[in-house]
């Protein structure tokens, strides 16, 4: 391959396309492409330098743009000096959880290698964040938006905004992830945060004694009488924190892919792990900027001043910047279920159209039969083993080192067990790799029983659920009477109070294996997680994809796995052979489009 010209590439690639442009011309969705270089750089965000995760060089990452239907490659090149997995929360893969990208479903891309996801973002839209995986990565960065537009010919329930405006949120610390590991390793307790970062800037000095002089904070230009879509994504570690932009109305439109009813907020609870969309206008008079703020909640707020993030909304025709107080955060100190009656406010707009023509309210949930169900009880950290660990159902999740399919398909003995318990026992907790055998097209009700002292978010990879029913004390079966079985809005990510429980109702109609998992960072790297296994008895190819052409080997399996090389000779033949592959569709898309 070294000894080809660049005559005879042209000419290879000319007879490829010649060969393959009326197959592909008749394919259908299209693709879009990223390459993404993972990196180290050094920034201060909150006035101290340290190490973060860079993408392309930037902190977030840049943001990835896709229409519904279309098929998503992102050529990820790790350049750290740790395995490293990107994986996509809330974007559910349909029948292809081996591109999901956690330790279940992934052998990790070792330094120096890249790794190219594929997958189709079939029948979604909405509001999602890409992150890393692995060793508590994320609290050094690495994250960044993701948002999957609706297509042209379907109608969103609101008028075209002006623009679309991404903010990441989240608690920050000034120590990167590796010495916040050696923390948890060594069972200590993380504690306060640093701060709050808001698109990976510190915060306006809206106050002298809080804010030192020097930080550099994020400006939003927006021009006065224009309406646009924010989107919001908590990417934090484990702070809930409470969105508001001042003398501004919240118009709540979308969560995790699911149109909402459009409720005016003058602020809102985003937990650990969620995204929203929100239509804001412009209709102040611009006599000043005006601050936009995500202070931390659940906690003790006046000692926890400091990790309050800070923007600026700043008018194309303001006369001057920002000034006085912060605008208050809610007031529910004496008011303790606030929080979650403003979560219950939050439904789905039945009546508009998703990713397909026929509205979202078609599916009656609250008509269906329960199949099975899984109580799920978190506890505050214990030792097991000698170390400090978290746990669900009393089993601490040890570390996979081979992904669950890939060793269903291999026939590898001992992987893991498919033994969790679907309630809580009265045994010794354990540190163990159980997993729920679930059964394919079931319909099943998971209840997050949180008997901790602080708020815990509940993802589910591959899935929406329907959140329907929340409150304080034990889950019982007479709490079923509080469901809400009409409306209740579908997300990926839900909140668990302390001394709360939370209800949710998943139709298992993706097969693969998917990970539950809190997104709490500290509790998810110390065990708090498992794995829904979802195989279809009578799969032939039909609702599950097979294992991907360049899967990475590593456990049991990693004798298979050949060294990852990148010189010119083997650069198109080995690991950059999917540039070519990506370079060609995009060839073929364009001609397609033009004929």
């Amino acid at each position: 391959m070294a000894a080809l010209s660049r005559f005879s590439l042209f000419t290879l690639f000319s007879l490829a396309c010649i060969a393959l442009l009326s197959t592909l011309c008749s394919a259908g969705d299209p693709y879009v492409f990223y390459d993404f270089r993972v990196s180290y750089i050094t920034a201060s965000p909150l006035g101290v330098p340290q190490q973060v995760i860079a993408v392309n060089g930037k902190f977030p990452g840049p943001p990835i743009n896709a229409t519904t239907n279309n098929n998503v490659v992102v050529n990820v090149h790790n350049e750290l000096d740790e395995n490293f997995l990107m994986t996509w929360s809330g974007v559910q893969m349909r029948r292809n959880s081996w591109q999901d990208g956690v330790l279940g479903t992934n052998c990790p891309i070792p330094p120096s290698w890249n790794w190219t996801y594929q997958f189709q973002v079939k029948d979604q839209i909405g509001s999602f964040f890409y992150f890393p995986s692995l060793n508590l990565q994320r609290a050094s960065g690495g994250f960044g938006s993701f948002h999957i537009n609706n297509r042209a010919e379907i109608n969103v329930p609101f008028n075209l905004p002006a623009g679309d405006i991404f903010i990441t949120i989240g608690d920050w610390y000034t120590q990167n992830h590796t010495a916040l590991r050696t923390a948890l390793d060594a069972g200590k307790d993380l504690g306060m945060p640093d701060g709050v970062l808001i698109n990976g800037k510190g915060p306006y000095q809206y106050n002298n004694t809080l804010v030192p002089d020097g930080i550099q904070y994020e400006t939003i230009n927006v021009d006065s009488g224009k309406t646009y879509r924010i989107r919001v994504h908590n990417v934090g570690i484990s702070t809930s924190l409470n969105f508001r932009i001042q003398n501004h109305n919240l118009v709540l439109a979308e969560t995790e892919g699911y149109y909402t009813m459009q409720q005016n907020y003058t602020n809102l609870d985003i937990h650990v792990g969620q995204s929203y969309s929100f239509l804001i206008t412009m209709d102040q008079n611009a006599s000043s900027d005006y601050y936009i703020v995500a202070s931390a909640r659940f906690v003790n707020e006046s000692l926890w001043q400091r990790v309050t993030g800070v923007a600026v909304l700043h008018y194309s025709n303001s006369k001057g910047p920002a000034s006085g107080p912060l605008p208050d955060p809610p007031n529910d100190f004496y008011d303790k279920t606030w929080s979650m009656n403003q979560a219950l406010s939050i439904r789905q707009n039945g009546s508009a159209s998703g990713a397909r023509p026929n509205p979202q309210g078609s599916f009656h949930y609250g008509q269906i039969n329960v199949t099975d169900l899984y109580v799920i009880k978190t506890v505050p950290p214990q030792i097991i083993g000698g170390k400090l660990r978290a746990t669900l159902n009393g089993i601490s999740f040890a570390n996979l080192t081979t992904p669950i399919r890939l060793a269903d398909k291999n026939n590898v003995r001992g992987a893991y067990k498919l033994d969790f318990p679907n309630k809580p026992l009265n045994r010794t907790p354990r540190t163990d790799i159980s997993v729920i055998n679930a059964t394919y097209k079931g319909f099943i009700e998971i209840i997050f029983q949180n008997n901790n002292t602080a708020v815990q978010s509940f993802h589910l990879d591959g899935y929406s659920f329907f959140l329907v029913g929340m409150g304080f004390g034990d889950w019982t079966e007479n709490s079923r009477s509080a469901y809400n079985k009409w409306d209740a809005i579908t997300r990926s990510t839900t909140q668990v109070f302390p001394g709360a429980w939370t209800a949710v109702l998943v139709s298992l109609d993706n097969p693969g294996v998917w990970n539950l998992r809190t997104q709490n960072l500290d509790r998810w790297y110390l065990g708090q997680e498992t794995y829904l296994r979802i195989v279809n008895p009578e799969e032939s190819g039909e609702t599950e994809f097979g294992v991907p052409n360049n899967v990475l080997y590593c456990g049991a399996l990693a004798s298979r796995q050949q060294e990852q090389k990148h010189s010119s000779a083997t650069s198109i033949s080995r690991g950059s052979s999917r540039l070519l592959i990506s370079l060609l569709v995009a060839f073929f898309t364009l001609v397609c489009t033009f004929r």
